[in-house]
């Protein structure tokens, strides 16, 4: 399973991913406390987080691929599991590198 711990192969943590999972859609919650220079409704009526014209989250800094927003994230955000395999299913999309032995920081 690839998200089990392998000494081979490089250890995901937030802090060393690049940021696999902010190209994916992030619906917000009514709890959520986000800039709303930083948000935009979906075709249907909810509201997201806006994405660049690049597809990354318009809250990533783009130099350092970490949040900017990290302390007020989402919920979906906060909730989203490293090593879990919707993690793992976007490193292997988006990362050479993904495809190699993958270890889970805990």
């Amino acid at each position: 399973m690839l998200a089990e711990s392998n000494a081979d192969g490089p250890i995901i943590s937030c802090s060393s991913c690049k940021a696999c999972c902010c190209r994916l859609e992030v619906m917000l919650m009514g709890d959520d406390d986000i800039p709303p220079e930083l948000t935009e409704q979906d075709r249907w009526g909810g509201w997201v987080m806006a994405r660049l014209d690049d597809g990354w989250c318009a809250a990533l800094d783009r130099d350092t691929m970490l949040c900017t927003i990290y302390e007020r994230r989402p919920m979906i955000c906060s909730d989203y599991q490293v090593g879990d395999s919707d993690c793992i299913g976007e490193r292997l999309l988006l990362t050479p590198a993904g495809m190699g032995s993958v270890g889970v920081a805990s």
